[in-house]
C-alpha cells in the first residue's frame, strides 16, 4: 500500500478521536453542564447530524477544488471546532462546536475514500478503504481510552485540547505526504450527481448503512453507563474495556475489507448478521465480567467489519457517476445511523424499557438492514436476468 494512503489514515485518526471520546465522558460533561446523561448523549446525535448536513454540502461546494486542498482545509475546520469545544461555557455552545467540528467529518471520509481507491489497484479498493478507516479504529484503541482517562483526571476540557493537537499533527502529515492532484479535478454537475445517486439501488444501499450503524451506536453511545450500572463494573474498568473494543475494531475493519474484496454481497450480509447476534446476546453477557469484556470486543469486531463492505456497496451502486458525492452521502448515512441509534437509546433510558434493554432494541436495526440488503440484491438479480433475456 502506498505511503500516501497512511496520510489519510492519520486524518481519520484525528477525526475518530473527537467523534468517539465523548462517549467515555458523558457523565463528566453532564455533571459539569448540569444536564442528564441522556441529554449529554445528544452531543453524539448533534455531531452525527452535523456530518449528515456537512458531508453532501461541503462535497458539492468543494467539488472542483484539488482533493489535497480539500482534505487539508477540512482538518483546519476540525482543529478550530475542537478548540471551541474546549472553551465552551455552556451546553448549547458545546453542541454548536461539536456540529462545526462534524462538518469536516463526512467530506473528509467521502473524498478520502475516493482518493484511497485511486491510489491502489482495482482488486484492492476495499482494503485501501479499510486501511484509511483504520485511523478510526486506532483512535478508539489509543485515543479514546487515553482521552477518557485524561478527562476523568484533569477535566473533560483537557481532552478536547489534546484532540486539537492531534488534529494539528494530522494536518501536517496530510500536507507532507498526500500527493498533489494531477491536473484540475474533472468538472462535475452536482445536479447530475444527485440524480445518479437518487436511483433506488443507491438509496437502498444508503438505507442499509443507516440501519446497520444505528444498531452499533444504540449500544456504544451508552457503553460507559452500561458497563458500570448494568454489568456492575467499576469506573476504572471503563477505559481498559474500551481498549478491548478498539482492538476488535481494528481486527474487524481489516477483516471486513479483505472479505469484501473477495465477495462483497456475502460479506455485507454476514457481517450485519454477526452484528445483530452480538447485540442480542449482550444482555446475557453482562451477567459475567469476563463475558462482558469478550462481548465488548466482539461488538467492536462486528461493528467495523461492516464499514468497508458498506462503503464499497454504495460506491459500486453509484457506478462511477457522482461517486465522490455518493461516498460522502454514505458517510452521512453512517452518522445518521449514529444519531438514530443514540436517540433511540436515549428514549429507551428515559421512557422504557430502560438502560439494560438497549442491546435488544439495537439488535433490531441490523436485522432490518439485512432485509433491505436482500431486497436490493433481489432487484439487481431481476435486472440482470431481464438484461440477459433481452440479449
Amino acid at each position: 500500500m502506498p505511503l500516501a494512503l497512511y496520510a489519510l489514515t492519520a486524518g481519520a485518526f484525528g477525526i475518530g478521536v473527537t467523534e468517539f471520546v465523548i462517549m467515555g465522558l458523558l457523565r463528566e460533561v453532564g455533571a459539569d453542564m448540569g444536564v442528564s446523561i441522556a441529554t449529554a448523549g445528544l452531543l453524539i446525535s448533534g455531531y452525527a447530524l452535523g456530518v449528515v448536513f456537512g458531508a453532501p454540502t461541503l462535497t458539492i461546494l468543494t467539488g472542483r477544488w484539488p482533493r489535497k486542498t480539500v482534505l487539508a482545509g477540512l482538518m483546519l475546520i476540525f482543529i478550530v471546532g475542537n478548540i471551541i469545544c474546549a472553551l465552551a461555557p455552556s451546553y448549547e455552545i458545546l453542541m454548536a462546536a461539536r456540529i462545526v467540528t462534524a462538518l469536516a467529518h463526512g467530506t473528509f471520509f467521502g473524498v478520502g475514500s475516493v482518493v484511497a481507491t485511486k491510489l491502489v489497484a482495482p482488486e484492492k479498493r476495499a482494503s485501501a478503504i479499510a486501511i484509511m478507516f483504520t485511523g478510526l479504529t486506532v483512535a478508539t484503541v489509543l485515543g479514546v481510552p487515553f482521552g477518557t482517562w485524561l478527562g476523568q483526571q484533569f477535566g473533560w476540557r483537557s481532552t478536547f485540547w489534546a484532540v486539537s493537537l492531534v488534529g494539528l499533527a494530522a494536518f501536517v502529515v496530510i500536507t507532507a505526504l498526500l500527493p498533489k492532484d494531477e491536473g484540475k479535478p474533472e468538472a462535475s454537475d452536482w445536479r447530475q450527481d444527485l440524480k445518479a445517486i437518487s436511483r433506488l439501488p443507491v438509496l437502498l444501499g444508503l438505507l442499509t448503512t443507516v440501519l446497520g450503524y444505528a444498531g452499533v451506536f444504540g449500544v456504544f453511545t451508552y457503553i460507559a453507563p452500561l458497563l458500570t450500572q448494568v454489568a456492575g463494573l467499576s469506573d476504572a474498568a471503563v477505559s481498559p474495556i474500551l481498549l478491548v473494543f478498539g482492538l476488535g475494531l481494528i481486527a474487524g475493519n481489516l477483516l471486513g475489507g479483505r472479505l469484501a474484496d473477495r465477495n462483497l454481497r456475502r460479506t455485507v450480509l454476514v457481517t450485519l448478521a454477526l452484528l445483530g447476534v452480538t447485540l442480542a446476546l449482550m444482555p446475557a453477557a453482562f451477567l459475567s465480567p469476563v463475558l462482558t469484556v469478550i462481548f465488548v470486543g466482539l461488538l467492536g469486531l462486528t461493528a467495523f467489519a461492516t464499514v468497508a463492505p458498506l462503503q464499497m456497496w454504495v460506491l459500486g451502486k453509484a457506478e462511477g457517476a457522482g461517486e465522490q458525492l455518493a461516498s460522502s452521502f454514505n458517510i452521512a448515512a453512517f452518522n445518521l445511523g449514529n444519531a438514530l441509534g443514540a436517540w433511540v437509546g436515549g428514549l429507551a433510558i428515559e421512557h422504557g424499557p430502560g438502560l439494560a434493554f438497549i442491546p435488544y432494541v439495537s439488535a433490531l436495526f441490523p436485522a432490518a438492514a439485512i432485509v433491505i440488503a436482500l431486497v436490493s440484491m433481489r432487484g439487481e438479480r431481476r435486472k440482470a436476468q431481464a438484461a440477459t433475456a433481452i440479449a
